[in-house]
């Protein structure tokens, strides 16, 4: 299986998921492992390109005082667990998972925020 999709419009470049057998299909774990693999390479690509939305943001943003935003937070795990529910992964997953990757993208946020207004 492979599929790909465009990052941003400004960015043309394709994420990539290399060839792997579908989940319901794997008979060994050596299967397993390389579609986990393949996966966990994509979405590396995926939070690079999330990371380079926080940069985006810690330039906009007019005072530090901004960067973390409560409201916001749970908006963006509101959504996730939205559409982790039509997508089939479990919100035990979902929830935290998000919230972890809030929390380091808000910390990386104040650090460039922090660098570019020294």
């Amino acid at each position: 299986m492979f599929w790909s999709a465009p990052l941003s419009v400004e960015s043309p470049t394709v994420v990539a998921i290399d060839a792997r057998v579908a989940p319901e299909d794997c008979l060994t774990m050596a299967e397993v492992r390389h579609g986990v693999d393949a996966l966990d390479r994509a979405l590396v690509t995926l939070l690079a390109e999330r990371q380079r939305y926080m940069h985006a943001a810690a330039r906009i943003k007019p005072s530090r005082d901004v960067v973390h935003d409560d409201a916001r937070i749970e908006d963006v795990v509101s959504k996730v667990l939205a559409a982790a529910g039509s997508a089939g992964l479990s919100a035990d997953i979902a929830e935290p998972v998000w919230r972890t990757l809030v929390d380091r993208c808000i910390a990386h946020e104040f650090s460039v925020w922090d660098k570019t207004r020294v």
